[in-house]
């Protein structure tokens, strides 16, 4: 299932990752792990936030997809299911 993953960042913690140069790492690791189709950051909230989409297999994969962001970064974590343009017309053809 395509889903949505936004991770904001605890500021405190994500300036010691950074500080430390471990950040870029830090990211590179979970995108090789996630493997998103799509991934955007920028601030959100006033915050660093992260809005990864990816398919989900199970419902299994969320602690290894979401622990490295609580534990790592201190990060607040949200994952919900989304839907592309053609997921849309399909769904809706389905309405009738």
């Amino acid at each position: 299932m395509r889903v949505m993953l936004r991770a904001t960042l605890d500021t405190a913690k994500a300036n010691e990752v950074l500080g430390s140069g471990k950040m870029q790492d830090l990211m590179a690791e979970m995108m090789e792990h996630i493997k998103p189709e799509a991934a955007y950051f920028g601030p959100a909230g006033g915050r660093r936030t992260c809005f990864l989409v990816f398919d989900m297999q199970e419902s299994a994969d969320l602690p290894p997809i979401g622990e490295p962001f609580f534990s790592q970064l201190d990060a607040e974590v949200e994952i919900f299911p989304v839907m592309n343009a053609e997921d849309l017309r399909t769904g809706l053809s389905r309405l009738h």
